[in-house]
């Protein structure tokens, strides 16, 4: 097997969306085989995923790093932060858990140390750092704590007192402050009080620039991001380290970009600013390269960044020109160097491009179950915020039938009709998966995530829908159990004492759960009924989809083993 620059690539399959890697003629030299890839690290390893549980391989496919974790895994400085049995914990590049106790987080290494947090005696979280053994390097004491930057960090001791200090905690100097930090180029914003606008102060507490401003973000390039606004509007310009506008404050955004060049954007619809913006590259001196026409500017890395502007991604250089020799790719939201390749992303979608344009891979749209039967993707996106990609049944013998499952299948998905040029208030995803095929009976999951903009986060969504192949009907719960049996009482007392009895569904808000319903979401495999509950029904957002698994053999009595439903299947 070549060693090579691999890429994460996905396929859809009959048992949901598998992740590989293929190398650059698009060839899988990994097959896949996991629920979830990430690209490989700098130390050779690519965390994967499978059965909900994260380890890592190396470019040969060996697992190096066990299914253990419920976290991704990234590493730096040659060390992962990773959450096991329900607690962070610090691991080396081995997976040899290295911390002697679980903590509440753990952030990645910077200068030997991550930021580690924890509760006291009474219940408030402090913070500290670890070293690199997973040891206690600087006690957990501080009420907040940055990460390491050149060797100093910026905590908080107590109110309206912060503190810089070094690797080994020593308090280098004391500012006096409500708040201090946004640490960048030797100078850090400030806040004198809670009324009081922000200005920036240096390393050893001198005034630099004097308080005037809402907003103050870190320097980088020796430019600053500020607002001295406070409506709804928004006015951010870009001051030097003096604080003299580079940029005047009228713009709805403005991101550093790195190498000198910035993202100036101008609202959508200036009385919603949280739509979000069009933009422009601007140089150092606040000069704009090129109009406002993109959605979005990537980072610049050695002169190149990416941008896309609804119709097509691509690159450009630290002019604003288009980068030579690299591809447009119509259709993409956006593009990224990775290797000898170029990524294209497309709502969830991944594709390869050679450096020419060429197409080397992207996902299949037909998902194969059977010589007679498939699913096939299709896409609906009437609108630049909008985007589905929903399943159709091919195969049903029954024309009429297979026209009425379609159809269910798109209603489901979310088709809605949505003019081009309206503007939403929220932008919307779909899409979906083979859950589970046997014999006669199709189980397919349809996801989305909808994200009202300005929210602090969107609302997944998830559903799931059970077609017998030959009659084209779709099932019901109740439709698995015999009539008469009062499957919702049996159910719920299961799930009540799965709730009481397992640590794991220690989340649920007490008394939340009152029993299950008649249209209770649920979906079904060879040996097991899930049921599940939607963010916040019974559990917190972080909690996602509170699901139950029971096994057939504790419903056994009560399911119709002659119905249609259970045959289907068995």
């Amino acid at each position: 097997m070549a060693t090579n620059f691999l890429y994460a690539a996905s396929l859809k399959t009959a048992n949901g969306t598998k992740w590989g890697y293929i190398n650059e003629k698009g060839e899988f030299e990994i097959q896949p085989e996991f629920n979830f890839a990430l690209d490989f690290q700098k130390n050779g390893l690519a965390t994967v995923e499978k059965d909900g549980k994260y380890g890592c391989i190396d470019k040969y496919g060996i697992i190096r790093i066990p299914f253990l974790f419920e976290s991704t895994i990234e590493f730096s400085e040659g060390r992962a932060a990773v959450v096991y049995a329900g607690g962070f914990h610090v691991i080396d590049e081995q997976g040899t858990i290295l911390t002697k106790k679980p903590y509440n987080y753990i952030g990645m290494f910077y200068d030997g140390r991550a930021l580690v947090s924890d509760q006291d005696k009474e219940s408030s979280f402090r913070y500290g750092y670890l070293n690199t053994h997973g040891d206690i390097a600087i006690p957990i004491q501080f009420e907040t704590a940055s990460d390491f930057t050149n060797g100093i960090a910026i905590v908080k001791l107590s109110d309206l007192q912060f503190a810089l200090i070094d690797r080994r905690g020593n308090i280098v100097n004391v500012y006096p402050y409500f708040f201090v930090g946004y640490y960048g180029e030797n100078l850090l914003a400030y806040r004198k009080d809670p009324s009081d606008l922000y200005g920036y102060i240096d390393l050893r507490g001198n005034l630099v620039i004097s308080p005037r401003y809402r907003v103050a973000q870190a320097f980088e390039d020796s430019r600053a991001v500020v607002t001295e606004t406070e409506d709804l509007q928004n006015r951010y310009g870009l001051i030097d380290r003096t604080g003299n506008y580079i940029i005047k404050p009228r713009y709805n955004d403005i991101m550093p970009l790195g190498e000198h060049r910035f993202a100036v954007g101008k609202a959508l619809d200036e009385d919603k600013p949280y739509l979000g913006s069009r933009y422009a590259l601007a140089n150092w001196k606040g000069e704009c390269l090129t109009d406002f026409i993109y959605d979005h500017i990537s980072r610049f890395e050695q002169g190149i960044a990416s941008v896309g502007d609804g119709k097509q991604a691509f690159f450009i250089d630290r002019t604003g020109n288009r980068a030579r020799g690299l591809p447009v790719v119509r259709g993409a939201d956006n593009v990224t160097l990775v290797g000898k390749l170029v990524r294209a992303m497309k709502g969830t979608r991944v594709a390869y491009f050679d450096r020419r344009g060429n197409l080397v891979w992207k996902q299949n749209t037909i998902i194969p179950l059977t010589s007679r039967y498939r699913v096939i993707e299709k896409q609906y996106e009437p609108n630049k915020d909008y985007l589905v990609y929903y399943p159709q049944v091919d195969g049903i013998k029954n024309e009429k039938a297979q026209v009425t499952v379609n159809n269910r299948l798109k209603e489901l998905s979310k088709l809605k009709k949505i003019e081009p040029t309206e503007q939403l208030d929220y932008s919307y995803v779909g899409d979906f998966n083979v859950s589970f095929f046997q014999n006669n009976l199709l189980v397919i999951e349809l996801f989305g995530y909808e994200y009202y903009f300005g929210a602090a986060h969107g609302m997944p969504t998830k559903i799931y829908v059970t077609i017998n192949l030959i009659s084209g009907r779709i099932y019901a719960l109740e439709d698995l159990f015999k009539k008469g049996s009062n499957y919702l009482a049996r159910v719920s007392s299961i799930i009540e004492e799965m709730i009481s009895t397992d640590p794991q569904y220690d989340y649920v808000f007490p008394g939340a759960f009152q029993g299950i319903t008649n249209d209770q979401p649920f979906y079904v495999d060879q040996d097991h009924l899930y049921i599940f509950f939607a963010p916040y029904q019974i559990g917190p957002y972080a909690a996602g989809f509170p699901t139950f698994k029971i096994p057939y053999t504790s419903i056994f009595d009560i399911l119709d083993t002659k119905g249609e439903f259970w045959l289907s299947f068995h």
